[in-house]
Parts: C-alpha cells; sequence; structure tokens
C-alpha cells in the first residue's frame, strides 16, 4: 500500500470575504490521503468557458470534482460581457470571490481563475498557482526521429516545437518559461540549442567535441550545466551563457549525466556510475562537498529538485524503474509509486507536489502526473507515439 507523504497540521483555510460565520476550514493531516471536493457548478450561459474551468480545475489536483451539494466547497460563475465573476463557497458561505477580465481566450481565463482559486484556497500552504506553466516532452515519430512538443497542464493545446529529422532529447526549460533547450543529434556530432517558443528562433548554445547532453539551466538564467567529453570522458560541465569560461566539476573515469540546479542555484545534483552502479550526488556550485544521496532501489537516475527541498528520482527496484522522493530537510525516502509499469524521467510542478512522468507498460510510453502526496496517478497524455523525458515549466506570470 502507499504511505501518503503529508505534513502534519497543514490546515487548507480560506479568507472569508462578507461571510456572517466563517465555515471551519478543512485541515490535511498526517494520514489523509484525499484532496477537498469540490462541486463546479459552471458559467451561467457560456458553455465552452465551463468546459475550460472543468479541465483545468481536473488537471490541477488540489481538488476531486465532484458533482451535488455534499461537496467541500461549491464553485459558480457567471458572465457579463467581457468579465467573469466566480464565486467559491464553503458549507454555503461564500469563502471567495474573483472578477476576472476575459481576454486571450476561454482556455487561458480558466488558467488564470483556477491559479487564483489554489493560491486563495490553500494560503496557509503557500502554493503558488501553476496552471498557466506548461509541459515539454519528447515525441518519436519515426525511427531515429523524436522531437520537442509541449501541453498544457491538462495534456491538451499540443504544439510542435522542433522540426528536425533527427533525435531532439532532454527538453530543459528556461526559468522565464520562453525558452526550451535540448541536445540535437547530427550525424557526427551532438549540439546543446536553445529555441525561443514564440519566435521558433534557435541558437547554438554548447557544440564542443563529442558529447553536448543533458543540459540544465539554472535558477538565474546565467550558466549551463552540462555534460561534455572533449577528452573522451563524461564529465560534469558549467557552461557561462552567451560566453565565459568552462568550468569542469567533475574528471574521472565514471560517466556522469542528468544534471540539476538546487533552488538557490548554489549546488548541483546529479547521476554517476563511480561506485560501479548509478547513484546521485551532490555538490556545490565549485564542485566541493559532494557526497552521495540516500537512494531507494538499486539503481538512481534522473533527479530533480523541488523549490522546497525535495529530490524526486527514478530507481530500480524489483527489476523495474519505480519514482521515490527524497527530503533533504528530513531525510525520508519514499517510493511514490505503487501501480505496474516502468515509471521515469520525474519532473517538479511548480507546487511542489506533483511530478510529471514517463510510464511504460510494454512496447508503449505515455506520460502521466503523480501526485507525491498521495500517490495517485493520472494519465497526462497518450499518443500514436511513445512519449518520453517530460519536464515541467516554471510558472508563466
Amino acid at each position: 500500500m502507499f504511505k501518503p507523504i503529508f505534513l502534519a497540521g497543514l490546515a487548507l483555510v480560506c479568507a472569508a470575504f462578507s461571510a456572517p460565520a466563517a465555515p471551519e476550514p478543512i485541515v490535511v493531516v498526517k494520514q489523509t490521503t484525499f484532496n477537498p471536493t469540490l462541486s463546479f457548478r459552471g458559467v451561467t450561459g457560456d458553455a465552452e468557458l465551463s468546459r475550460e474551468l472543468t479541465s483545468i480545475l481536473g488537471a490541477c489536483g488540489w481538488f476531486d470534482l465532484v458533482r451535488g451539494d455534499k461537496a467541500d466547497f461549491t464553485l459558480s460563475g457567471t458572465r457579463n460581457g467581457n468579465v467573469l465573476q466566480l464565486t467559491l463557497e464553503q458549507g454555503g458561505a461564500p469563502v471567495g470571490a474573483w472578477s476576472i477580465t476575459i481576454a486571450g481566450g476561454d482556455r487561458a481565463v480558466a488558467k488564470h481563475a483556477v491559479d487564483a482559486i489554489i493560491e486563495k484556497t490553500f494560503k496557509e500552504l503557500k502554493v503558488r498557482g501553476f496552471c498557466t506553466s506548461r509541459i515539454a516532452f519528447c515525441a518519436q515519430t519515426a525511427p531515429g526521429v523524436r522531437n520537442i512538443y509541449v501541453c498544457d497542464i491538462d495534456g491538451n493545446n499540443v504544439k510542435q516545437v522542433t522540426h528536425y529529422n533527427s533525435l531532439c532529447v532532454e527538453p530543459c526549460w528556461f526559468p522565464d518559461g520562453k525558452s526550451i533547450g535540448y541536445s540535437k543529434y547530427n550525424r557526427t556530432s551532438i549540439d546543446v540549442i536553445q529555441t525561443v517558443l514564440a519566435s521558433r528562433r534557435s541558437r547554438v548554445l554548447s557544440n564542443f567535441r563529442g558529447i553536448n547532453a543533458g543540459a540544465a539551466i539554472s535558477p538565474n538564467g546565467r550558466q549551463m550545466a552540462v555534460i561534455l567529453s572533449p577528452d573522451h570522458k563524461v564529465d560534469l560541465y558549467i557552461l557561462p551563457i552567451g560566453g565565459g569560461k568552462v568550468r569542469r566539476l567533475t574528471s574521472n573515469m565514471a560517466v556522469e549525466a542528468s544534471p540539476c540546479w538546487s533552488p538557490d542555484g548554489r549546488q548541483l545534483a546529479f547521476v554517476s556510475d563511480e561506485t560501479g552502479a548509478p547513484r546521485i550526488f551532490i555538490a556545490s556550485f565549485d564542485g566541493s562537498g559532494r557526497k552521495r544521496l540516500p537512494t531507494i532501489g538499486s539503481d538512481a537516475v534522473t533527479p530533480d529538485w523541488s523549490s522546497d527541498g525535495k529530490i524526486v528520482y527514478a530507481t530500480r527496484v524489483n527489476g523495474s524503474y519505480t519514482l521515490a522522493v527524497y527530503d533533504l530537510k528530513s531525510g525520508k525516502n519514499e517510493r511514490i509509486t505503487e501501480m505496474p509499469g516502468t515509471w521515469e524521467s520525474p519532473a517538479w510542478a511548480a507546487d511542489n507536489r506533483q511530478v510529471v512522468c514517463k510510464r511504460s507498460d510494454g512496447a508503449k510510453s505515455a506520460l502521466y502526473v503523480v501526485d507525491t502526496w498521495t500517490g495517485r496517478a493520472r494519465l497526462l497524455l497518450s499518443t500514436p507515439y511513445n512519449l518520453s523525458m517530460p519536464v515541467w515549466s516554471p510558472c508563466a506570470r
């Protein structure tokens, strides 16, 4: 059975708006394995906006949508011209109200509306709305052909970013959420490329002799951790974006891979097989203080670092890869997936609760979102093609 990961005593409190008597707040305690329920009554007279709001509410992962009057929360809306009015009630008492100017289409309005609801409803948890974020991933459309795509948090609005007849893999986001970096395989080399989503303009970030792979952009957007092999050793380097001196962080016969930055940009987590099998290590930005991360399973790969100090990773257990989370503050190390299949390449959402990942079951792979608090997994996107290497963007504002 899945053991839920919850911080004890965290209250999900709604700020009262002119309610004569505020209802008791819903409290999430350590053994809770469910979300608050929400009944969405729709936007009066606007079926399309109602559909978009329903989709984003269902995908955000912070409410369980139900029908009827017994839900913990009830949300209703009306549209007056280009203004959307939303009212949130708990126990029949109003606890939130929003007036949102409709601009940029119904889907954009729905994303911003649900972000506002999340931030207000879960104010005590300091949850940042992330519905405007996107997910980049790879899709293999033919043998030897993979390109980068993006989609919304509900798996809709899929758009192709790259259009090469080659392999484009390992996407990573720039901190502003407007550009994606990735490794592009050429006939005799591998380059790291940056593509701006709006203009589709691209530039080469790294094209040293040998491997240029596993790029990760620093939180300030000024540097890139990357795996290079100019001397036939596969090591971790720091490369200033836009030019400057390249710094080597590792130098040994081991193979390094999958670097990721700490939220403050002072440390890096990465994979190394120096012990004979893939393991996750942490080192300071200058390469000092290197230490091995405690992990479960026989192999541990593809780490990703949340902004509240947790590292999610894929690890081999009983012959298949599963997902686990290591809390750097508490030292807790727990498996978060129990469903059959092979789970790989996890990446955090900005809410520090959910991760997107690849799940394979036989020859087919699809994208899933896993709730690290409850262990629930939902299918994000499945296509006729194999999907892999998803990564969640920063919040767009």
